[in-house]
């Protein structure tokens, strides 16, 4: 096969009737360059919205980069695809508008999604607007952020004008809030619309807590468990978990802490702190079991458009600390479900993780009420508003 072949495994669908019918089902060909089984925020939506899309009786086929171990999916198209530096297991696609031009063509899409903005996403974008599409897309990383914490902050003007180009192409583009929504318009972007994240809150539950894990944990009786889940890499402000932890243990000897991910920053945490407990990554219900069996969770990130792991944690009735931003500001009423510092401001952050630390009344009051304020927040609605944004593309 040629490496800007594009590998088409599955028959291709018979065009849906009545198309143009506004409550017709819908074919929508989304690309994207990074899917399960890949373990990361915007994967892990991506794959929500498709089958919250295909549920709803809707086609949705999927471009993506060609994974290690790959197997066959219906609706699913793969492209080559070169790794990222500092994100071993995901891969940039390659920008294949050629033959996603053919692929346009062949299968004769309403409208394309593009949910990142790589090589293969502009590609995307290039061969939708050369055939008239419909185009939107997503926007869920603040890559220009990135460039500072891997040393060549020079860039940050450039990716962000990178970023933008590509939004500015599309006929609307997807946030999960409505603060970054405000701000893509002041720099220019049109049609912002604002969707927001939903959580799975069957899979995230407080009655998973294992007492098996916890031994496993190293936690004597009533000791303390305090958790960090999600990439371990600069750009989430590791840091300041780390001296919020480092001040709880000295207060209390039985704290233990527990970080659930994998990342370039994992060789120096473990170095720096061989008594924490490192789980690697996690999925489905064992990542689930270790939400449910700790006892507070830490998240310093300031670099979230949203920010997943906050609202599993939450849904699993555990008390959050965050800085107000992304998910806290919009989920989090202050000392009701969780608590959240101004953003920077790292000495309010190790100051609450103490209280939050040596009082457990506190904490049982925030995890019970945690729990019920996810559950108005379900990937059905989210899907709905997606599906929405969709139509009124189609139909401007």
């Amino acid at each position: 096969m040629k490496s800007e072949a594009i590998d088409c495994p599955n028959a291709e669908p018979a065009p849906l009737a009545g198309s143009e019918d506004c409550l017709a089902p819908l074919r929508i060909l989304l690309v994207t360059e990074t899917y399960p089984p890949e373990i990361n925020g915007v994967a892990m939506t991506t794959e929500r919205m498709v089958q919250g899309l295909r549920a709803l009786g809707h086609w949705v086929g999927v471009v993506r980069p060609r994974q290690r171990h790959d197997r066959d999916e219906a609706g699913t198209w793969t492209v080559p695809g070169l790794p990222i530096p500092n994100y071993p297991g995901l891969r940039l696609g390659f920008p294949a508008r050629w033959q996603l031009s053919r692929l346009m063509q062949r299968l004769r899409p309403d409208l394309v999604h593009v949910v990142t903005e790589g090589p293969l996403g502009w590609a995307a974008v290039s061969a939708a607007r050369a055939r008239k599409l419909p185009l939107t897309s997503g926007y869920h990383t603040h890559f220009a952020q990135y460039s500072s914490h891997y040393g060549v902050g020079w860039l940050t003007p450039w990716v962000s004008g990178w970023l933008d180009a590509l939004h500015r192409r599309c006929h609307a583009t997807l946030v999960p809030t409505p603060e970054l929504a405000a701000t893509l318009s002041a720099r220019g972007i049109p049609k912002v619309r604002t969707v927001g994240r939903g959580v799975d809150t069957l899979l995230f539950r407080a009655t998973r807590r294992s007492a098996p894990l916890r031994e496993a944990w190293r936690l004597a009786d009533g000791g303390l468990a305090c958790l960090y889940v999600g990439r371990l890499a600069p750009e989430k402000n590791l840091e300041v978990v780390e001296r919020a932890f480092a001040a709880i243990a000295a207060r209390d000897r039985d704290a233990r802490m527990v970080w659930v991910g994998d990342g370039p920053a994992l060789p120096r945490l473990r170095a720096a702190h061989p008594d924490h407990v490192f789980a690697g990554a996690r999925t489905g219900e064992d990542l689930a079991a270790h939400y449910a069996s700790a006892d507070l969770f830490l998240f310093a990130s300031l670099s979230e458009t949203w920010g997943n792991v906050l609202t599993e944690a939450l849904a699993s009735g555990l008390p959050v600390l965050a800085f107000r931003r992304a998910a806290a500001e919009i989920l989090i009423r202050e000392r009701e479900n969780g608590v959240t510092v101004d953003p920077d401001d790292a000495e309010a952050f190790i100051a609450a993780a103490l209280e939050l630390a040596g009082n457990a009344g506190l904490r049982g009051r925030l995890g019970a009420e945690a729990r019920a304020s996810m559950q108005e927040h379900g990937w059905e609605k989210i899907v709905l508003r997606f599906e929405a944004v969709l139509r009124e593309v189609v139909l401007r």
